[in-house]
């Protein structure tokens, strides 16, 4: 751009109409009077005992230790977190402010602090709100209030200062709700204790739905492969008898996979329930049962007793049992399938150990099976290892036993 371009070119112009509206524009907003009310409501109060006291000061103080006595009571709480939710602009969080009554003394001192400031701050915005208007009428020749002889008397020097006291007004009014709402957080809402309580019981809300994800991918995960491999032995014979058999198996599988859907959904609907109903490894037969309509082989040594596991340990097994199996018929095919439970003081091992067919090919979404395993053996503190070797395939998991009976899990 050349020198002419720059001299003809119209200058920017500063906008202070701009400023002015983001100056006055919470007079338009309904959070300001709120707050105001908010302030002024609290002196109802010390109104009406000025009467029985005989003074401000003596109104005050007998105010200010009702307060505190009122700050004692555990439903207070409740209450000023009504009115402190207000203090908010519509939208923004008030941090869970005055959810419910104290419960230690904690909360009551914040409490107490809470009515105090709220006591000095009201009476000092009602003292404003009536003697500032009045020094800025006197501006306009008005009489002087009594005790108010020290100000000039001259009503030319007095008019050019006539704004300022409505300026201070205004200031005050807007600090003094703006304080009270960034007070209300801390005096007024959960404690750190609280929050940490409220964050551990958020994660284990998150934890209970990946559960119960794992369980929804195990359970239908395997009802899916047995319908699947038994609909498709059942083509594949042309045999009425074998075909009958299938849907028996496809018929019991389903319904037990409809019966943990259920069971999930009311876990769903009824948070605190999750155990309820969930098996253990004493129904495992019907796995091996499934596994068994499906064409493997499934053979089952035991070493150890199996009904002295601890109730974690037993449900998350038969979960286990479970994916198993499912991944040897997904991956294997109808293959033979070698499973030992072993049981002794320290931990349970689980060993499932299936062959490889040359032609096994996987499944869509493989992988997914062995990482739930491994978080389910992760959340007991064992561990889960797969791995393939000379043609044949090996899951081992190892769940401690120790620190479970020590807890009285």
């Amino acid at each position: 751009m050349n020198a002419t371009a720059v001299l003809l070119a119209p200058r920017r112009r500063a906008r202070p109409a701009r400023g002015l509206r983001t100056a006055v524009r919470p007079l338009a907003r309904s959070l300001t009077y709120t707050r105001l009310l908010h302030l002024l409501i609290v002196n109802a109060l010390p109104a009406l005992l000025i009467f029985v006291a005989g003074g401000f000061a003596p109104a005050m103080a007998a105010t200010a230790l009702c307060l505190l006595v009122a700050g004692a009571v555990p439903g207070m709480r409740v209450v000023e977190g009504v009115q402190a939710r207000l203090l908010f602009p519509r939208g923004e969080g008030a941090g869970h402010v005055g959810e419910r009554p104290s419960a230690g003394w904690g909360e009551r001192l914040r409490l107490m602090v809470w009515l105090e400031v709220r006591l000095v701050l009201g009476s000092g915005v009602t003292m404003l709100c009536v003697w500032l208007p009045t020094l800025a009428e006197i501006s306009w020749g008005g009489e002087v209030p009594p005790g108010l002889g020290f100000l000039p008397q001259t009503r030319d020097w007095w008019a050019w200062l006539s704004p300022l006291p409505l300026l201070a007004l205004y200031g005050a009014v807007l600090g003094a709700g703006a304080v009270m709402a960034r007070l209300a957080v801390p005096l007024l809402g959960p404690s750190p204790a609280e929050r940490l309580a409220a964050l551990e019981a958020r994660t284990e809300e998150l934890l209970e739905r990946t559960r119960l994800a794992r369980e929804l991918h195990d359970s239908i995960g395997h009802a899916l492969t047995v319908a699947v491999l038994q609909a498709g032995a059942a083509r594949a014979a042309g045999d009425a008898a074998f075909t009958q058999r299938a849907l028996g198996a496809i018929e019991e599988t389903g319904r037990a996979a409809l019966e943990d859907l259920e069971r999930v959904l009311g876990v769903l609907r009824e948070p605190g329930s999750a155990a309820r109903g969930r098996p253990g490894l004493d129904r495992a037969e019907r796995l091996f049962a499934s596994a068994r309509a499906a064409g493997a082989e499934v053979t089952v040594r035991v070493d150890g007793a199996l009904d002295a596991l601890p109730g974690p340990v037993s449900r998350e097994a038969y979960r286990m049992t479970q994916e198993a199996l499912t991944n040897a018929l997904r991956h294997a095919g109808p293959v033979p399938v070698e499973v030992v439970f072993t049981v002794d003081t320290r931990a349970l091992t689980l060993d499932f150990t299936n062959p490889l067919p040359p032609d096994a090919r996987p499944f869509p979404g493989g992988g997914t099976g062995l990482r739930g395993l491994r978080e389910r053996a992760a959340v007991l503190g064992g561990s889960a290892t797969a791995g393939a070797r000379d043609g044949r395939w090996r899951l081992r998991v190892r769940l401690p036993l120790e620190a479970l009976r020590e807890t009285g899990k």
